[in-house]
């Protein structure tokens, strides 16, 4: 294997392929192509995500929305297309559904309303470039960058043309409303260890 892009036999993968692979390994496919997630992530990114989730936690008890760690299956796809169909699975650091329907025992199937990605060297391209474009393409309304060693949040947000606005940068000292959970307010110092 090579880089975050792994060497495989065929050109193209699908959720049914994904399901065969060694549960030992974390892969995502990106409309057909697998990329490998390992090694687990660094300290810093895991104190963000317990933080962050946290904080989200709380805020959702008794609502209906539910938030979901990695690892946790987002299969996006434009049809209720089979696994051997299906080109597009990833695995979000965080991922807010609020429509139950498309919950179910593997995960998530369709476009989580927050994904939260909280970025490594490793990851930071396709998360910023790729990922972004595929959130968008499937109508994720929010998408949150978190960028540890700079301390920086870059906030995606779904317009009226379904298309991300011009992004939103916030620095380690702010508090950031989210949008699509009218109330929340994500307290970044604490995120940042402030």
């Amino acid at each position: 294997m090579t880089s975050a892009l792994a060497i495989k036999e065929k050109e193209s993968y699908t959720y049914a392929d994904y399901l065969k692979w060694p549960e030992g390994e974390r892969w995502e496919i990106i409309e057909g192509k697998p990329y490998n997630m390992s090694p687990a992530p660094a300290t810093r990114h895991q104190r963000i995500a317990w933080e962050l989730s946290g904080q989200i936690r709380d805020f959702l008890k008794g609502k209906d929305c539910e938030g979901f760690a990695a690892p946790f299956d987002v299969r996006l796809d434009d049809t209720d297309n089979a696994d051997a169909e299906n080109l597009t699975v990833v695995q979000p650091d965080i991922s807010v559904i609020c429509d139950p329907d498309k919950i179910d025992e593997r995960g998530c199937k369709g476009a989580p309303d927050w994904i939260i990605e909280i970025i490594s060297p490793s990851t930071a391209s396709r998360d910023y470039i790729l990922k972004r474009e595929l959130y968008e393409k499937y109508g994720v309304k929010e998408y949150w960058l978190l960028h540890p060693s700079d301390r920086i949040l870059t906030v995606f947000r779904m317009g009226e043309m379904k298309k991300y606005l011009v992004p939103e940068y916030y620095d380690a000292q702010a508090e950031v409303e989210v949008k699509t959970l009218p109330g929340l307010k994500i307290v970044l110092p604490s995120l940042f260890g402030e």
